[in-house]
């Protein structure tokens, strides 16, 4: 589950970078060049089905914890600590994994899949045609709904990242103080600054900062 935890974070790094090219002010020129690298090398190509596979394998992992840790207990306690036991994201990861799930699957059917399946128009950049999945972006955050669910789901993926990020370093065995003090404020900004960039992508589209 950490290793897979930790190869996700990883890709969210990366996925996060691609999107701020939006904000090129190049009307989607260096974002369209970038989306169409990680779409059309192989080795990206390849990284993307073992990609995929964490995704399933955390998934399933994820859902096997929740079971077996609700099955340990079958009585509840008798006083309930609330956020002075623990906090409550941390009691709710299946939950919040629940519903990245489903955003993913959203997310999926509105960029990956016309992407892959060639279902885009194109645009010329310097002499050579590209997908223009930058225009996809601006068609699709036009619909408030969709704007709404895409920030629900940003809002899970800060709460899961809070408690996941610095709980997959220490099932990865860091122990020491020092450092576990270093991966609680790190885990800490990187949850915001990753969920608050994605959740700018939506925002930006729909008041028109870009177009």
């Amino acid at each position: 589950m950490a290793l897979t935890g930790v190869s996700l974070i990883a890709f969210l790094v990366v996925h996060v970078g691609i999107n701020a090219c939006i904000w090129a002010g190049d009307g989607g020129d260096m974002f369209n060049k970038a989306s169409h690298f990680m779409g059309s090398t192989v080795v990206i190509r390849i990284l993307e089905v073992g990609l995929f596979a964490g995704i399933i394998l955390h998934i399933v992992q994820g859902l096997v914890l929740e079971v077996q840790n609700r099955s340990r207990r079958q009585t509840a306690y008798a006083v309930s600590l609330g956020n002075r036991g623990s906090k409550w994201y941390r009691r709710s990861m299946g939950l919040l994994g629940t519903l990245l799930l489903l955003f993913l699957v959203m997310h999926l059917s509105h960029f990956w899949v016309p992407s892959r399946f060639s279902t885009l128009e194109t645009i010329t950049i310097d002499g050579k045609e590209y997908p223009n999945q930058y225009a996809d972006i601006i068609r699709v955050f036009h619909d408030p709904l969709v704007v709404v669910l895409y920030l629900l789901g940003c809002a899970s993926l800060l709460y899961h990242l809070l408690h996941g990020f610095q709980s997959a370093f220490r099932t990865l065995g860091v122990g020491n103080n020092r450092y576990l003090a270093l991966i609680k404020i790190t885990g800490f900004w990187f949850s915001i600054i990753v969920s608050i960039g994605f959740a700018m992508m939506p925002i930006s589209v729909y008041l028109e900062w870009i177009s």
